[in-house]
């Protein structure tokens, strides 16, 4: 199983496996036309599945593919899911490494024009089947124990269908029936939950509970003397049955619309103005409460003021860095300098020192004589740690498949980072000897993360910058400090904060969520890259310095980076909702993005949507806290995991909210590299 979505650890693969999608094709034409001995597929979906492993990270054996149908069988409506065969039938979103090698598949959906890691695509393919298999397959089907987990259900038995959290893996619901037995979760690997509750709508009444908004209350249509008389009142459109919906999700919307239509009925009858369109029973131009006039449903939404203007500073020069010290080196006043920062970004001659306190390398408090020491003991850390692998022998190696796998890795990943770059290019460049070596001894500083792919990513401009391999390696701790979590195997921060992307999005822009989320694009996936690596590859070389030192200021809030995120959704709103995009279109696009963005443009997006939202009176708590508005609470960056979903009973569930320059000696001249003929040249990233 891959490492994550995020990248590959050593002896594990990338990428995903599915089936053709002829049979699927049929089935979906068929879904609704299908009758046989008296009984109608009303509704069809496959690709639900049921995972039998109570672990967060299940095996293939455990995950259990299926089809969920309606079916009508006389005058009853069932619902039921049935185990399949094929558990290759299933097309799955993959974060992964594109293979150069092997064959594609015609399915293939976009050719991004470079070999991007961890580019979203979605994979479909056939899985080779055993002998085994194909054995049962061609003789007499007998009962597979997997048969066991199959279930049909009258909906006359329905009580409740919670849904999961949104943005949080695969959507799933969980059916509990009249007599509180909940049936194990559905997961809908390939979407789908909406199109199932729409179809059930048609012979139950779906309810959101005042008290958990994740859980629907099944109601029969059985109430129909109540409809039939407000049918012949005519207080509400032709579709009344959904009178009894409406009024138990919103019932001061629904009764106030309805009275609204008796004063406009009576009004009608005791002045017979000429104009007046009466609107027959049944008329389907009959108005529905949004559009009746003197009525007005407000909703608990944040009211976002206007989104003031904001403009980029000039970068902080050499001169001026240096009138930020005293004449002991240290720095007067950090967050004055923070800020300054965060508003402009540094100049190439400056970005050397500032970044070492950035990064935590150098405190700010600390004169030129301190931080002279600090680099005399980093480096004696260093190259002990560095000893450690250096002096592994090959028999050694041989015995060590961990090790043998990090150096494999490693050493695949940095031949191709950043090869565009004249810093890196040539084979015998010396810079890719120390990007390989630092990455290396920094899986002996950190023996639990070890290396993942995209390190190499981060690590890249950060040795552009030093230039020195000791300086490089605590820079770089500094920064895996701050995204650490992001490479780790269960990938519950990276859940977080797209699910936390998702909150900010919805209340700076309702509509564009509820777009997203109409085409199967709600958990923001195509988001991933972003955030894993903090837009590395989304921006060219030399404006991810000047991002990344932005960031690496804490200002205005240490989740910046995702008002980033969201400033570039804001700026590519009309490219996605205006042109009929569908989920592989939306994900397409967002890839095409690379390197065509400016990063001043993006910058300024994201510092006036964090003002906006500042200054904002009601806006939401989690909100407040994710941003660090809130009082008497430090926000912290999203780096909470989250736990696995788990089958509730009406009774138990809540819904929970989403909730320091100087120019210090140089200990071994060896380690140091030429610098380049233009320092400060806009280098291009090689994907």
């Amino acid at each position: 199983m891959a490492a994550g979505v995020g990248g590959k650890r050593p002896n594990q693969e990338g990428g995903a496996n599915g089936a053709g999608t002829d049979g699927l094709f049929f089935r979906k034409w068929l879904s609704g036309r299908m009758e046989l001995g008296g009984c109608r597929v009303a509704f069809e979906k496959d690709g639900v599945y049921l995972h039998t492993s109570a672990k967060r990270h299940p095996d293939q054996d455990s995950l259990i593919p299926g089809v969920i149908r309606i079916i009508e069988k006389g005058s009853d409506t069932l619902l039921q899911w049935t185990p399949i065969e094929e558990s290759s039938d299933a097309a799955q979103i993959t974060y992964t490494k594109k293979d150069p090698v092997g064959c594609q598949t015609e399915e293939e959906i976009f050719d991004p024009g470079y070999e991007p890691d961890w580019a979203v695509i979605s994979t479909v393919g056939t899985r080779a089947r055993t002998q085994e298999e194909t054995n049962v397959a061609s003789g007499p089907k007998s009962p597979v124990p997997r048969g066991q987990w199959a279930f049909s259900l009258s909906l006359s038995e329905l009580k409740s269908i919670r849904k999961s959290k949104p943005g949080l893996g695969w959507s799933y619901l969980i059916f509990i029936t009249k007599d509180g037995i909940s049936i194990q979760a559905l997961h809908f690997h390939r979407g789908g939950t909406k199109a199932l509750l729409k179809a059930l709508c048609k012979y139950v009444i779906l309810a959101t509970s005042p008290k958990d908004s994740r859980l629907y209350l099944v109601y029969t249509h059985d109430s129909y003397a109540l409809s039939h008389s407000f049918d012949e009142l005519q207080l509400f459109d032709d579709s009344s049955s959904n009178l009894v919906s409406r009024f138990l999700q919103d019932p001061y919307a629904a009764t106030f619309g309805g009275f609204s239509k008796v004063t406009n009925f009576f009004r009608g009858a005791l002045h017979h103005e000429d104009g007046v369109i009466q609107h027959s029973h049944g008329d389907p131009a009959a108005a529905n409460v949004e559009d009746e006039t003197g009525f007005e449903v407000i909703t608990c939404q944040a009211r976002l003021g206007e989104r003031p203007s904001v403009q980029r500073e000039a970068p902080v020069s050499e001169q001026e860095w240096e009138q930020h010290l005293d004449p002991d080196g240290r720095v007067r006043d950090p967050v004055a300098l923070r800020r300054r920062i965060f508003a402009g970004g540094l100049n190439m001659s400056s970005r050397k020192e500032a970044w070492k306190c950035l990064l935590g390398y150098y405190s700010w408090d600390n004169t030129s004589e301190e931080n002279k020491a600090q680099v005399r003991r980093k480096t004696d850390e260093y190259f002990r740690m560095k000893l450690q692998w250096k002096s592994v022998s090959e028999e050694q190696e041989q015995r060590n498949s961990l090790l043998r796998g990090y150096r494999s890795l490693i050493e695949r990943d940095v031949s191709r980072t950043d090869r565009n770059n004249k810093f890196y290019e040539g084979s015998e460049n010396p810079g890719l000897v120390l990007l390989n070596d630092v990455l290396m001894t920094y899986c002996m500083y950190n023996f639990d993360l070890g290396y993942v792919q995209g390190m190499s990513d981060l690590l890249s401009p950060i040795l552009y910058v030093t230039q020195n391999e000791v300086d490089a390696f605590w820079c770089f701790c500094g920064f895996m400090e701050l995204v650490h979590r992001n490479f780790e195997e269960s990938q519950e921060s990276m859940k977080r904060q797209l699910s936390q992307l998702n909150l900010l999005l919805r209340v700076l822009d309702p509509p564009l969520c509820d777009f997203l989320d109409s085409k199967e694009s709600g958990t923001f996936c195509f988001c991933f890259r972003w955030i894993l690596i903090w837009f590395k590859r989304e921006f060219a070389f030399s404006e991810i310095l000047q991002l990344w030192e932005v960031l690496w200021t804490g200002l205005p809030c240490p989740n910046f980076h995702l008002l980033v995120a969201c400033g570039i959704l804001d700026a590519e709103r009309q490219a996605l909702m205006n042109s009929g995009f569908g989920f592989n279109e939306i994900l397409k696009h967002i890839n095409e993005l690379t390197m065509k963005m400016s990063v001043e443009d993006i910058l300024c997006r994201a510092e006036a949507i964090y003002r906006q939202l500042a200054a904002t009176p009601d806006l939401p708590r989690n909100v407040q806290e994710l941003l660090g508005l809130s009082e008497g609470k430090s926000p912290t960056p999203s780096t909470d995991t989250a736990s696995s979903p788990q089958p509730l009973s009406p009774s138990q569930a809540q819904e929970m909210e989403l909730t320091d320059s100087v120019s210090p000696s140089q200990p071994d001249s060896s380690i140091e590299i030429l610098p380049t003929e233009e320092a400060s040249t806009s280098q291009s990233l090689s994907p």
